[in-house]
């Protein structure tokens, strides 16, 4: 990614700030994604995202499963201004089985803000999602949440990001006092004091201007002993840690990082600033024939998610696209470049959580959703015309396998049209091997049998059944046809095909792997797919 010798983008491309929010399961996403829309003026009030009545149903949060579990399954988007800028807020499915769909997710923001629950640091979960950034070279903003509760000592926290996720830490503020003690913190990028309001939780922090550490208003302030351990620690994190530098953070090698509590409101605006300050605007995009610059004339986007029945009344899907370039207006007919068909696009939707407004228009770096019956797939291209394929939507080899049955079968029909719909969905792989009847599913996460088999119910009226299988793992197989036709023939009831018919080898064993890449030199077995035309 390069931010260098960039013409400016016109202005309204340029106000854009396309990111997403990861963290490990209860860091603190939910109620930070709150804050950001009330600070944004999307909602009135935080907690009315999730009034407590309502059991926990957060306004981004529009599937039954969810509201029966209080967790994000279906990434959405949220778009809201906040100052001079328009934020575009990809949410991610916090829960670790979703892993696929977030991974997916980060192919569509410009930047990513990880959040970190102060007493915990660094967890399994953020690692995972950590690393798909940095192979993207995000740019990464983190939010360390929960100051206001007993928490680990703050260089304790920064060693750990720096040790474990391997990237420069810098201090944008630093806290004073911790847990009960915790009255605010100091703004080191604006030099600023941002003293927290326990009072009220939707009250932004007071903000009081310093002129440097030494101005004796600090003292007015703050109790002495908490000032003295601020001053000491601060005058040891300017000799530890370095500067902010605007270009280690845009590359991905730097993450800034606040301190503050979501549920109090604190630390929040401060971050939020920190995404218009100083995070990216919309990037240049790669396709397989060239990349693609945000301030094109032409309008192109990708498809980086597909969300069925979102309104389970009428079987619709919404295909989330990011723009790459251009500036789209409602009723513009776009070309899928896949099936070269062109789509007149008259209902677009603009994502407010889950009230959907129609999108008059849309620039680069925004997020629409596109309702279709099924044409648009994950990883699909929509140009003026031009054929372009984007690259690097990743899809995963499944990490679980399950054969599936219907309770009924007379209904085996249905099911495999629930299958497929679910396959082109990206919400799991689904395999039919090329011996027997049935299928097998392929997911991430064990958590997504649950939510498939409540949404084939829910939406196809269909109970069925998950059952153990003898696959553990299955691989993608591309080659020569002879070499691809003496695989076959020699192990049938190993070999099944995707929705897309591309040929898959299913095992139990690493063992049969490594004896296929052996026995066939000249073909590749692959864990991920491109999802690519």
């Amino acid at each position: 990614m390069t931010h260098t010798n960039r013409p400016a983008l016109p202005p309204e491309i340029a106000r854009r700030r396309t990111f997403a929010i990861i963290s490990h399961p209860d860091a603190g996403k939910t109620t930070l994604t709150e804050k950001f829309l009330l600070f944004g003026g999307a909602i009135q009030m935080a907690g009315q995202v999730r009034a407590k009545g309502e059991a926990r149903r957060t306004r981004s949060d529009f599937m039954q499963m969810e509201k029966d579990r209080g967790i994000s399954v279906s990434a959405s988007a949220m778009s809201f201004d906040f100052r001079q800028y328009r934020f575009n807020l990809v949410d991610t499915p916090g829960h670790s089985d979703f892993s696929e769909d977030t991974y997916r997710t980060l192919t569509a923001v410009d930047a990513a803000i990880m959040v970190i629950d102060g007493a915990k640091g660094v967890e399994s979960q953020t690692r995972k999602l950590f690393e798909v950034c940095r192979l993207r070279d995000l740019p990464i903003l983190t939010f360390c949440n929960k100051m206001d509760r007993e928490s680990r000592d703050v260089f304790e926290i920064i060693d750990e990001i720096q040790e474990n996720l391997a990237i420069d830490v810098t201090p944008a503020s630093w806290p004073i006092g911790v847990g009960r003690d915790f009255v605010g913190a100091y703004d080191l990028l604006h030099d600023r004091l941002e003293i927290m309001d326990r009072a009220d939780r939707n009250k932004v922090a007071e903000s009081i201007k310093i002129s440097g550490l030494s101005d004796p208003k600090l003292a007015e302030h703050i109790p002495a002993d908490l000032l003295k351990k601020f001053l000491e620690d601060l005058e040891m994190a300017r000799e530890l840690l370095p500067a902010f530098d605007r270009e280690a953070f845009l590359n991905g090698s730097m993450t800034p990082i606040w301190f503050g509590s979501a549920i109090n409101s604190f630390g929040v605006k401060e971050l939020m600033d920190g995404m218009g300050e100083y995070g990216p605007e919309p990037q240049v995009q790669r396709a397989a024939e060239r990349e693609i610059a945000p301030e094109e004339p032409t309008v192109t986007g990708f498809v980086f998610k597909v969300q069925a029945n979102m309104d389970p009344k009428h079987r619709d899907r919404v295909a989330f696209v990011r723009l790459a370039s251009g500036h789209f207006e409602r009723g513009m007919k776009l070309t899928h470049v896949r099936t070269k068909k062109p789509m007149s696009v008259a209902n677009p939707v603009m994502f407010l959580a889950a009230d959907r407004e129609l999108a008059e228009e849309a620039w680069a770096g925004d997020i629409i959703g596109i309702p279709n019956h099924g044409q648009l797939r994950i990883g699909d291209a929509l140009t003026e015309g031009e054929a372009l394929r984007f690259t690097g939507i990743p899809s995963f080899a499944p990490e679980l396998l399950q054969g599936v049955r219907a309770m009924d079968p007379m209904k085996a029909k249905h099911l495999e049209k629930a299958l497929m719909q679910f396959a082109e969905e990206g919400a799991a792989k689904v395999f039919k091997p090329m011996i027997g009847s049935g299928y097998i599913v392929g997911v991430v996460g064990a958590l997504q049998f649950e939510v498939l088999a409540s949404r084939i119910e829910l939406e196809y009226g269909l109970p069925v059944r998950f059952e153990g299988s003898q696959f553990t793992s299955a691989r993608w197989v591309q080659g020569p046809k002879a070499e691809m036709d003496k695989l076959i023939n020699v192990n049938k009831q190993h070999m099944a095909t995707d929705h897309d018919g591309d040929a898959v080898f299913l095992t139990r064993l690493q063992w049969d792997i490594d004896r296929v890449m052996r026995d066939y030199p000249d073909l590749k077995l692959t864990a991920t797919k491109e999802m690519m035309v």
